[in-house]
């Protein structure tokens, strides 16, 4: 695929240092951001009905670094709602998207609670819709949860971590999620390789249009996330108007080169960023300050590191023989069946209460270690793809 002819207006990115969630703190470094993007005017009206979109991938304490933290959210949305926006919290997690799990993940991740306290509404409604998208490359139209096209502006509102496929999950990933519910599952079926999915995440982002992105790098999680890794301090509140000039900025910060992450990747080859910094202004707190050189990432699952090196039927070959693959840790397993419910393939069987894996059908999205409540899958890489990965 051709690169695409870039532009040469620089992206601004805020980047303001926040190593608390001292509600006051907070609020002020979102104010900032606000200020380094050109006003929260040049986004956004009175009037406006505005949804946060979060990363609420289940239920979750906030301390476990796996969703947007409640203040984090509570201190954007109050911005907001005194500016004169309305505010709409929601997201849609793994698993059926129905209300019973809503309720379920806003009161377990302290949404609930903070929503009642500032006025904001949280998302009740599960019907989902069919969004035409010019611009997508994979996904001509996507299935979308409708409330997508009851606001007027939406905002993403990410969580700064790793992923166990995608290797890092930042603004452009974290619009997966209006994807309805279990409609994700064929999305990872319909894709089940790293370039094809990637590029699908980035048409859902274009299709969503996030008008602006905040991502939570105060607390992040590093290891194996996006659920199962463990907390780490970055203290970074970064914004855009670009998802993806943010994200490049959010994997130079923990130490990965952008362009090695399967999303930038695309979406340099799209010619919607450069995949470093050049085309970026940072406004804000110098980036040096952030720079973790000792952040845990996952290796790369994918031979794509080849590319060039070996011919592609050659890169295939390996790649089938040197696949990752999920382990189930039955002493540690609850019996929830979380696994069985949510793979997309539908290869994991539940044996006298203990998963049970088909890795013949197996196409290695990893939601089973993505939505383990107790993290009971571990995935496991074979030393020689542990090697090439540090080629």
């Amino acid at each position: 695929m051709g690169k695409a002819v870039m532009k040469l207006k620089k992206e601004v990115v805020s980047l303001i240092e926040c190593r608390t969630y001292d509600y006051d703190v907070v609020k002020v470094s979102m104010e900032k951001s606000f200020e380094n993007l050109g006003g929260i005017s040049k986004f956004i009206d009175k009037g406006d009905k505005v949804l946060l979109k979060l990363n609420l991938l289940m239920k979750k304490k906030p301390e476990d670094a796996t969703t947007t933290h409640p203040i984090f959210a509570k201190a954007l949305a109050e911005i907001l709602i005194n500016y004169g926006a309305e505010v709409v919290i929601g997201d849609s997690p793994g698993g059926p998207f129905n209300m019973s799990l809503l309720r379920g993940v806003y009161k377990a991740c302290g949404i609930e609670a903070i929503a009642e306290e500032v006025g904001a509404k949280l998302n009740d409604n599960t019907n989902t819709i069919e969004i035409k998208n010019q611009e997508g490359l994979i996904l001509k139209k996507i299935k979308a949860i409708e409330i997508l096209k009851q606001v007027d502006k939406v905002i993403s509102v990410s969580k700064l971590k790793t992923h166990g496929m995608m290797m890092f999950t930042g603004a452009v990933k974290n619009m997966f999620g209006v994807v309805g519910g279990l409609e994700k599952a064929e999305y990872h079926v319909r894709m089940p390789n790293n370039d094809d999915f990637s590029n699908a995440l980035v048409d859902i982002c274009l299709a969503s249009k996030p008008i602006l992105s905040f991502m939570d790098g105060i607390v992040g999680m590093e290891g194996a996330g996006p659920s199962g890794g463990e907390p780490r301090e970055i203290g970074a509140v970064i914004a855009s108007s670009s998802p993806y000039h943010l994200d490049v900025v959010a994997t130079k910060i923990i130490g990965l080169e952008p362009t090695k992450v399967p999303t930038i990747k695309r979406c340099v080859e799209r010619g919607l960023c450069e995949g470093d910094l050049e085309d970026i202004l940072l406004r804000g707190d110098n980036i040096e300050n952030f720079i973790l050189d000792d952040f845990v990432v996952p290796e790369i699952r994918s031979l794509d590191l080849l590319e060039g090196i070996l011919p592609k039927f050659l890169r295939e070959i390996l790649n089938g023989l040197l696949q990752p693959k999920p382990v189930f840790i039955h002493n540690k397993c609850v019996g929830c069946s979380d696994c069985a419910k949510n793979c997309p393939p539908k290869v994991i069987e539940m044996i006298d209460k203990k998963p049970i894996v088909d890795l013949d059908g197996c196409i290695r999205c990893f939601c089973c270690q993505e939505l383990c409540p107790v993290q009971a899958v571990e995935i496991h890489r074979p030393m020689l793809m542990k090697l090439l990965s540090k080629l």
